[in-house]
């Protein structure tokens, strides 16, 4: 079934309870005084609700009702946010360096909003000491407790440890501020460029050289006799 309304002539009842085009309830009127009053105001007749007795109609622009329907339904798609889960993997005895690198991953991650699954990988006899993987887990998520929260703790699965940390951001407030923080970066290069063109516009000052003057009434010098 056509999930369209039916508009105008597709509709096929003896009545209908009429809402004119500022939201007024007009009534109950017959379906022929209704196409009349649609031709007269240049708008279509809308069934916005069929299930009703009589079925509820409307007075509307359809087309742009279409267009603007779009438009929202576009935006929210557009702001809706999807949660998404990374992976960071680490060995039980990583290097203080990578571990680093690793926990920036994984700050960044939250920032954005995202899950964080945090796998640690056992090989040979690393197996026999889970308990290297569990407290460097644990030491992970006391350095980025600040950004999220142990949503599922530590466990064992096969050769592998897993956690998982969730942010204390939602997604959609985190998008907001790097939106927020990406204005910001284009106001301040947009400010820094105006000063430096008003700068290299500025006239530049000037100078003369002095010019001695000579004296005005200069004696004349007389020979030696």
């Amino acid at each position: 079934m056509s999930a369209e309304p039916r508009i105008n002539d597709r509709i096929r009842v003896p009545e209908v309870r009429l809402v004119g085009p500022s939201g007024e309830q007009v009534g109950i009127v017959p379906l022929a005084k209704a196409l009349e009053l649609a031709q007269e105001y240049d708008l279509d007749l809308v069934e916005v609700a069929a299930t009703a007795r009589p079925p509820v109609c409307k007075l509307m622009d359809y087309g742009k009702f279409k267009y603007e329907s779009a438009m929202k339904a576009r935006e929210a798609r557009k702001n809706q946010a999807h949660t998404v889960i990374k992976e960071m993997k680490l060995r039980p005895k990583i290097d203080p360096h990578d571990y680093d690198t690793k926990k920036g991953h994984v700050v960044r991650f939250l920032k954005q909003g995202d899950k964080v699954k945090i796998t640690i990988m056992f090989r040979g006899r690393e197996q026999s000491r889970p308990e290297l993987g569990f407290r460097l887990l644990q030491r992970l998520a006391s350095d980025v407790e600040e950004l999220g929260f142990i949503e599922s703790n530590p466990k064992q699965d096969g050769r592998n440890m897993i956690m998982v940390l969730g942010p204390h951001k939602k997604k959609t407030e985190a998008m907001a501020e790097a939106r927020e923080a990406q204005a910001a970066r284009k106001a301040e290069r947009q400010g820094v460029t105006a000063e430096e063109t008003s700068e290299d516009s500025a006239p530049e000052a000037e100078t003369e050289a002095p010019v001695a003057e000579a004296p005005a009434d200069a004696p004349a010098e007389t020979p030696e006799a």
